[in-house]
């Protein structure tokens, strides 16, 4: 059997051309370029994955698409990085381009740890940890963040900078012990550290931050087990990657960068497979802190665009992450050599009860209608260093779809002089230990393709009109967007703004176009001034949302932020003012947490979510989900129509 006669049968018979690659497909791809242009030991693989077909191709027969894969190199001999593109049929190099100079490609895994290694290993950083009495190099960390850019000639050198914690033993919490003012900067190319840039001792907090069993003392007991069962099987199937649940259809993709990604979801209205969305993914998350210290106001990490989030994912279990009747699907990425690991359990999806769809009590007949609701739940959870975020799309059975952020983990935390407060954090204890304010901010790309390509938007405010005879008339007012720098928005709670995105030449039943809308909870932007750094460098946080006339090479909302000098990414692609009525229309909608840091946060946070709806706005010509079944009844009730 050949390679490419094994591969296919690792991937089934018939695999959909936008199924994510096989360990097999990568260690090809790798192969490939390793025995062409990448030949040289000094080539480091960021990141290997499928070049998603075009649109038009994916309109045509499936069966003559050619399987590609998308690569990302760097030679750390030169620091020049690339890009690739391998024709997986007859395992060639089809494309090879060098990337531009100003950025770097994201940091890869195990550039972490070597970071941490050679840090320990340089005699000046030694020095500098003993000058504040950290000399058991065991008990250290040494936490690697992107180095960002700040206006400092950074010499085409592929940078990260280091804070510095330690533990009092293996299993402490180093998030009580921050070793303020000591930053290393390290070369990811060299392996060499640069600087060491010390801005004067701060002593190092002592009391301890530890949430383990072992110190938080027994568990409590009148928690009971609730258990999720589907008796009767499960309500979705599932074929390869391929989900059908009620009426949805849809594809889960998944790339290093992304994470989780649904293609081509749609859903069934009576007799008719209706488009809604192509593709939707989280594309780009920035945390920009407010403390103007030497060490926290360089905090400013792009997790996605930075440090490849999808490669991050956690492998989730069974009973901790996910309960009820899962469905697991593994995220296949590579490491810097370009050697295949499986992330297994990568993305859980499970269905959950979601309370009551809808109800009626007719008091005058003493009936009652009532049907209850449950959504489709696909997830994944990346760890961030001290972060965790864990990413939910949530399908309802009325076409809703819900996008949440479950925000956990350690705090970031930084070191002052006890007996003071700073006014830009939050004072944990009384021996020096504080977390600084800060905001997560998350994009989101939804490549809208609603009952067809040729979408457009508008937004809609609720006005009060001057001429108000009861002093309580409001009515809505649409406005069309008609290019894409008239589309450049923010939210508005105080006009209850929304935006509806619509087909003109899909008519519902009172005549009207077809629409969803985005309803915009959790719009914040940034705090930092447009003059700021963080803000050139994400200038899709200044405002909550954008659309764009689609182009497969507009992916990301920062472009590639690691080390960017800002004005890439949606500044850039909504520069040409292109038309978008009517036009095949990308939407971005940026928004996040404001985190205000509470001593409740301490020492790991209770879970935070944000997140924004999509709904059917006129989509359907009346509630979806009349033809639920009666729930059974469970006790007796006069205000319940269950089937007793």
């Amino acid at each position: 059997m050949s390679i490419q006669e094994a591969d296919r049968v690792d991937v089934g018979v018939g695999a959909h051309p936008l199924d994510p690659l096989t360990a097999r497909e990568i260690t090809r791809a790798v192969a490939a370029l390793k025995n062409d242009l990448a030949s040289a030991d000094t080539f480091r693989f960021v990141q290997v994955e499928l070049h998603e077909p075009s649109k038009s191709l994916l309109r045509q027969d499936l069966s003559t698409i050619v399987r590609q894969a998308d690569a990302v190199l760097i030679d750390r001999a030169t620091g020049a990085s690339f890009e690739a593109r391998i024709d997986l049929d007859t395992d060639t190099v089809s494309r090879w381009s060098q990337r531009p100079a100003d950025t770097q490609p994201p940091i890869m895994l195990d550039e972490f740890t070597e970071c941490e290694e050679n840090c320990k290993k340089d005699p000046r950083v030694v020095e500098a940890l003993a000058g504040r009495g950290l000399t058991d190099l065991d008990l250290v960390c040494i936490e690697p963040w992107s180095a960002g850019y700040y206006g400092a000639d950074d010499q085409g050198r592929r940078l990260m900078r280091t804070l510095v914690f330690v533990r009092h033993d293996p299993d402490d919490n180093p998030y009580a012990h921050p070793a303020e003012g000591l930053i290393i900067i390290y070369d990811l190319n060299s392996g060499e550290v640069v600087e060491i840039e010390d801005n004067g001792v701060v002593p190092v907090p002592q009391a301890t931050g530890n949430y383990l069993p072992q110190h938080v003392g027994p568990a409590r007991t009148d928690i009971k087990p609730i258990e999720i069962r589907s008796p009767e099987g499960r309500s979705f199937s599932v074929d390869g990657q391929h989900v059908t649940w009620g009426d949805w259809s849809f594809r889960v993709g998944f790339t290093p960068r992304e994470g989780l990604v649904l293609h081509q979801m749609t859903f069934r209205d009576r007799d008719r497979e209706r488009s809604v969305i192509n593709r939707a993914s989280l594309v780009e998350m920035v945390v920009p802190y407010g403390d103007p210290s030497p060490v926290q106001s360089k905090k400013n990490a792009f997790d996605a665009g930075e440090y490849n989030i999808g490669a991050l994912a956690n492998s989730l279990a069974l009973g901790c992450d996910c309960l009820g009747e899962i469905h697991y699907f593994d995220g296949i990425v590579s490491d810097s050599h370009g050697n295949p690991f499986t992330i297994k359990n990568a993305i859980c999806m499970h269905e959950e009860d979601d309370s009551i769809m809808w109800k009626h009590y007719d008091y005058r007949q003493d009936t009652a209608e009532v049907r209850r609701s449950r959504k489709l739940v696909i997830s994944f959870i990346a760890t961030v260093a001290n972060y965790e975020y864990g990413f939910y799309w949530h399908l309802y059975l009325d076409g809703t779809i819900e996008f949440l952020v479950k925000a956990t983990g350690i705090l970031s935390t930084a070191g002052q002089k006890p007996g003071t407060k700073t006014p830009y954090g939050q004072t944990l204890n009384n021996d020096g230990l504080y977390a600084p304010i800060h905001q997560h901010i998350f994009n989101v790309r939804l490549d809208f393709e609603l009952d067809g390509p040729q979408n457009a938007v508008y937004e809609v405010d609720t006005v009060v009109p001057q001429d108000n005879p009861t002093q309580s008339c409001f009515y809505t007012v649409d406005r069309l967007l008609h290019s894409e720098q008239e589309a450049v928005r923010r939210a508005d709670a105080g006009k209850h703004r929304f935006w509806k995105v619509v087909n003109h030449d899909s008519r519902n039943i009172v005549d009207e176009p077809v629409a969803y809308r985005l309803q915009p909870t959790d719009a914040i932007t940034l705090c930092a001034t447009p003059e700021s750094w963080v803000a050139k460098r994400a200038g899709f946080a200044t405002n909550n949302f954008w659309v764009t006339a689609y182009d497969e090479s507009e992916r990301y909302p920062a472009g590639d932020p690691n080390q960017s000098h800002g004005g890439a990414g949606l500044p850039e692609y909504v520069a040409a003012d292109r038309n978008i009525v009517d036009q095949d229309i990308v939407v971005w909608y940026t928004f996040g947490m404001h985190h205000v840091v509470r001593l409740e946060d301490w020492p790991v946070m209770p879970r935070q979510h944000v997140g924004f709806i999509l709904q059917p706005h006129g989509f359907f010509d009346q509630n979806p989900t009349l033809n639920l079944p009666v729930p059974e009844k469970k006790t007796d009730s006069d205000h319940c129509a269950c089937e007793g």
